[in-house]
């Protein structure tokens, strides 16, 4: 009976591919961290309803739900070299496109992605936070930089961790897009493997038993986070927050 399905194999390829782990991890939390900024600044721009802003954030927001991933990342890699040409015909600069590291335009695409959906997370959370610790932070003099620094942003974060948990966990298996930028992640450095010993379909058990046992790792920490978090909340007395803000 040929040999069908080569068991051995998967297990001898993990190694392999976990040498492009860093690669994978790099994008994923580079991506996640400058997403949740972006959508921090999202969110607020539309909870204020800043003219011209707003307008160009719900536009922003509306079109990159509306596209697939992989759209966004071909229109990164493609159109940003476009552009820079533009801006080197017309401003008489001299950007180097040719120069320009494909995990740029990666990062770019992922980066605008995430903070495209974690903008609604953040501000279904904003919004959420108790008024009446607003409407004291507000008594006490607080500007409003203060009150989002000390009271609305860090309930807000407690509040939104579960489904930026969730975005997290989706960005780390999104990252298997990335090779189409020439980027050689996990998934990347899977198909060239495949492609020397058309063994795909070891190949990419090896790959989602990585992804797996990743996920899991995410789950647990953030578990622990959200519990952790949650405990340090429940026990922080009115007074003792009155005191922290004072």
């Amino acid at each position: 009976m040929p040999n069908i399905l080569d068991i051995g194999l998967i297990f001898i390829q993990i190694p392999t591919l976990l040498a492009y782990l860093p690669v994978t991890l790099f994008i994923t939390f580079f991506s996640m961290l400058l997403g949740v900024m972006l959508g921090l600044i999202i969110a607020i721009i539309k909870m204020n309803k800043i003219p011209i802003l707003s307008q160009i954030a719900a536009v922003f927001v509306s079109f990159v739900r509306g596209t697939p991933l992989l759209v966004q990342l071909y229109l990164s890699f493609y159109g940003i070299p476009i552009l820079l040409s533009y801006i080197n015909y017309f401003y008489d600069t001299h950007y180097n496109i040719n120069g320009i590291s494909p995990m740029f335009f990666v990062l770019i695409a992922f980066s605008f992605n995430e903070a495209a959906y974690n903008s609604e997370t953040i501000r279904a959370a904003l919004q959420s936070v108790n008024k009446g610790q607003i409407e004291a932070a507000q008594s006490l003099g607080m500007t409003y930089s203060q009150l989002l620094r000390r009271i609305v942003i860090p309930e807000a974060f407690i509040i939104a961790l579960p489904n930026l948990a969730n975005a997290l966990i989706g960005l780390l298996k999104g990252t298997s897009l990335a090779f189409v930028c020439s980027v050689t992640e996990m998934t990347g450095r899977g198909k060239t493997l495949a492609g020397h010993s058309y063994r795909y379909f070891e190949v990419y058990i090896s790959l989602a038993l990585i992804y797996w046992i990743l996920t899991i790792i995410i789950e647990l920490i953030m578990k622990y986070l959200e519990k952790h978090l949650t405990i340090s909340e429940s026990v922080d007395t009115p007074s003792y927050r009155r005191g922290k803000l004072l």
